[in-house]
């Protein structure tokens, strides 16, 4: 029997989903009753891989649904369909063609099925986005304050400004509770920060965003960050090496990491400064001080070891 994979189009109200080889195709209400027959059909045909479109939050319950049922899944991202519909020719867009399109997707790449986070890993992973989101807020208000001359803006400004440094640090406090009240996210949090450039809010960030690190291989957890190059070429013809995809979120807190180790971590300063030594632009060598530091850290996990200097 062919192995069947499925591809699911998410949208606020319904749920287009496709089925192949046989191209079978049907359409489910996006509630309780339309996740439930969505469920059962699935579970008749046991697929080899259930593909949902990321949308932006919509496809959080359908994805708690297939993975409550054991059935094998994947959200993919929706940059990376798209890239592949126009690769194929399929130039039109409606939810059933989307539909088709993922589940080609999931046929011609494979995927590796990726298990949803739990209930307290969504919700860390959430105080850390707000985190970020406050402390943005801040920097930018900080700067409409610095070029506002009006008085009645720049008291609106200092209040909000009172109110975001009121936020942060309850915030951290939620964040530090949870972390702390998990024996395994503390024994990880008290593994990264001995690594001189990761504090805690990185090590915050790594532990919401990144649980596969210390279970894959170097060149498997550079990549899925995005900070493993990839080379051009054809024939004679070289381009240069890129870093391209990934997870922005964590590739930005490995990369800060990664610029105070440079300056403060005896390894990493040093493996930097070589790297100015011989020639390489600043931006170059901070990637590939990035790729290190992360490679170190899913060492020191997989091996439970703090960090040596030697």
């Amino acid at each position: 029997m062919d192995a069947i994979y499925v591809g699911i189009d998410v949208s606020k109200d319904r749920l287009d989903v496709h089925m192949l080889p046989g191209g079978q195709a049907f359409a489910v209400t996006r509630d309780g009753k339309g996740l439930k027959e969505l469920v059962e059909k699935l579970s008749s045909v046991r697929p080899r891989l259930v593909a949902v479109e990321a949308t932006g939050g919509f496809e959080t319950v359908v994805a708690a649904a297939i993975a409550g049922a054991h059935l094998p899944l994947v959200v993919v991202n929706p940059a990376q369909v798209r890239h592949f519909a126009q690769a194929v020719g399929k130039r039109a867009k409606t939810d059933p063609i989307d539909a088709a399109v993922i589940a080609r997707f999931a046929e011609a790449v494979k995927p590796e099925p990726r298990e949803l986070p739990d209930e307290a890993a969504r919700l860390l992973s959430e105080l850390v986005g707000r985190r970020i989101q406050v402390l943005e807020m801040l920097v930018a208000e900080r700067q409409r304050e610095r070029r506002a001359s009006a008085a009645r803006v720049v008291k609106s400004l200092k209040r909000h400004i009172a109110a975001l440094e009121k936020e942060l640090p309850e915030i951290d406090r939620d964040i530090d509770t949870m972390v702390r009240g998990s024996p395994v996210w503390r024994e990880k949090e008290d593994l990264l920060v001995t690594f001189p450039g990761v504090g805690k809010g990185t090590a915050h960030s790594i532990l919401a965003d990144l649980p596969e690190l210390g279970r894959l291989t170097r060149r498997e957890i550079a990549s899925l960050v995005g900070v493993a190059p990839f080379t051009r070429q054809s024939g004679r013809w070289r381009g240069k090496s890129m870093i391209a995809g990934g997870r922005p979120t964590i590739r930005s807190a490995i990369y800060m990491a990664a610029l105070s180790a440079s300056r403060h971590n005896p390894v990493m300063r040093l493996f930097y400064q070589g790297l100015l030594a011989r020639g390489k632009p600043k931006m170059l060598a901070l990637i590939a001080v990035a790729r290190k530091t992360l490679v170190a850290l899913n060492a020191m996990l997989r091996d439970k070891k703090q960090w040596q200097h030697a």
